[in-house]
């Protein structure tokens, strides 16, 4: 029986599939790719081999000692400088240098555990060593190294601080992060400043490195960094900023409730009042404090003249004003209350006051004078404001 047309179509699946299946497994890209520098350097000169280490080893000395010393202990990063190849400019201070090219931590602290010089630095400062990208095995085992590198240098020197070494071109930036990360938390464990230079050389800028992508260029990388050097030493040399002296702390104050607030009092003052004239007719001016004040007229008809006499005030529940009593009304006020003649006192002729403008006002009326005869009337209390003075109709 001839196939059917779902036979040819699994046969033409298969040869599809067969197709798509031959191929060859291509060798996996890399995700880093080494550069070269496209920069110049100086052909590299001959030094001593250090016995400790096996290593080439060049210690340059301060050349002023009354300048402030600063001690550079590094790798072949520092060969340009210390042969003078990239110079270093005028600073108030002056450098020495110990380069160990190809040298490890651990080639470092070897040196510098076994070095003797007659002079005493006043800053130190530890250049990260790069090699240890290739020389040790882990990244863990790298920090240790440069832990104990820097544990030397500061039982030697007090005043250190790390500067980062520059990055490569023939090593994935991601690994030397990694040993940049680890310096910078060994460093700060122990307190010491860690200076950072990898942000200040670019990698896509090929000119800063030589054609071996490891050193930097004495054209345009190894100034950089001597700047970035000189920099960092001006820091940490800089005394530090004076602290403000703090002004003694006033005792805080006990709380207190707030005090009412009170309106102010607006007093007024106007002009002095006028003397006060005397009555013709001796009238009397009757105030609260007990006193009476006469005129220095006496009378018609009367024949002594009454004293002032201070009497007791009397409470009396009405407030009063100052009156003027004339001698119609003291006549009147007589016929309808009779006085008993109790509550006055009479003054007899030898005790007349002559001197009436002595007598304080704002007293209290003993008595009533009247035409021909004294007659004593109930005491009136009134307050010392007086009215002005009205002239008898």
């Amino acid at each position: 029986m001839p196939r059917a047309k779902g036979h040819r179509r699994a046969l033409a699946m298969k040869k599809m599939r067969a197709e798509q299946l031959d191929w060859t497994p291509q060798p996996p890209v890399p995700e880093f790719v080494p550069r070269r520098g496209t920069g110049s350097r100086h052909p590299v000169r001959r030094w001593p081999t250090s016995h400790l280490t096996g290593r080439q080893v060049k210690l340059v000395p301060p050349r002023h000692l009354e300048k402030k010393i600063v001690f550079v202990v590094g790798d072949s990063h520092l060969r340009a400088v210390v042969d003078e190849d990239v110079a270093i400019p005028e600073l108030p201070f002056c450098f020495s240098f110990l380069s160990v090219p190809g040298g490890v931590a651990a080639d470092l602290r070897m040196e510098v555990r076994h070095l003797t010089v007659p002079w005493t630095p006043d800053l130190v400062c530890v250049c990260a060593p790069s090699n240890n990208l290739t020389g040790s095995r882990t990244i863990g085992e790298a920090a240790v190294d440069f832990d104990a590198l820097l544990t030397t240098v500061r039982s030697r020197w007090p005043k250190v601080f790390v500067l980062d070494f520059p990055s490569r071109l023939n090593i994935p930036l991601d690994l030397q992060e990694l040993l940049r990360q680890e310096y910078h938390r060994v460093a700060a464990r122990m307190g010491l400043p860690y200076v950072a230079v990898a942000d200040h050389l670019s990698v896509n800028w090929l000119s800063l490195w030589c054609p071996d992508g490891v050193h930097l260029s004495d054209t345009d990388g190894m100034p950089i960094l001597v700047d970035l050097l000189c920099d960092a030493a001006f820091t940490q040399l800089a005394p530090p900023p004076s602290e403000p002296t703090a002004s003694p702390q006033t005792p805080p104050h006990p709380r207190t409730s707030p005090s009412p607030q009170v309106a102010p009092r607006v007093v007024v003052t106007g002009p002095e009042p006028l003397p006060r004239r005397r009555h013709p007719r001796g009238w009397t001016v009757v105030g609260q404090e007990g006193k009476v004040i006469f005129g220095s007229e006496s009378l018609p008809g009367c024949h002594f003249e009454c004293a002032a006499t201070p009497l007791v005030q009397q409470s009396d529940p009405i407030p009063s004003n100052a009156l003027w009593f004339s001698s119609a009304m003291l006549d009147a006020m007589e016929q309808f209350a009779p006085s008993t003649g109790s509550d006055g006192i009479a003054v007899p002729p030898s005790e007349v006051v002559r001197d009436q403008s002595a007598v304080q006002e704002g007293a209290q009326v003993p008595q009533k004078i009247s035409k021909g005869k004294c007659v004593s009337v109930s005491l009136v209390t009134v307050p010392s404001v007086c009215v002005p003075h009205v002239s008898a109709a």
